[in-house]
């Protein structure tokens, strides 16, 4: 049986969620739908990131980021979510920690959402269905701003 070692690696390259210093870069994700928020994770492990937190709600993911400040690199944050919505979250952790890294994640058809999202501090934004190369691209930008 083959291993590792056997194949050449002319293609390596270093994986996008480590920093220069060797670590992680940390992410929590924040978003009601389990499907979403499991594919999110899945898409960053497989790069390296570490996914040190995940909230159901705005509310939970305000909570979180507030306990975890500051070991987190970047949020993802859902838009539409019950008790409190990715906007007012948004607007709560950049209230907290003006130097937040906040990605939304939006449904199509929520452009006016997206547009205020970004005029209140959002560093980028993913539409939904998730796109892995998308998803890393616009997480790469946000944490390189």
């Amino acid at each position: 049986m083959k291993t590792l070692q056997d194949f050449p690696s002319i293609n390596e390259r270093p994986p996008e969620g480590m920093k220069d210093d060797g670590t992680k870069y940390r992410i929590m994700i924040v978003d009601d739908s389990l499907f979403v928020a499991k594919q999110l994770g899945q898409i960053l492990a497989s790069e390296n990131y570490e996914v040190v937190a995940t909230a159901v709600d705005g509310k939970d993911g305000v909570d979180k980021y507030k306990e975890l400040c500051p070991n987190i690199d970047l949020v993802t944050m859902d838009i539409t979510m019950p008790r409190m919505d990715g906007i007012t979250a948004l607007e709560q952790i950049m209230a907290f920690d003006k130097n937040a890294k906040v990605v939304m994640v939006s449904a199509l058809g929520k452009e006016e959402l997206v547009k205020k999202s970004l005029l209140l501090g959002a560093k980028n934004y993913i539409i939904k269905p998730l796109d892995r190369k998308k998803v890393l691209e616009r997480i790469g930008a946000a944490l390189s701003r």
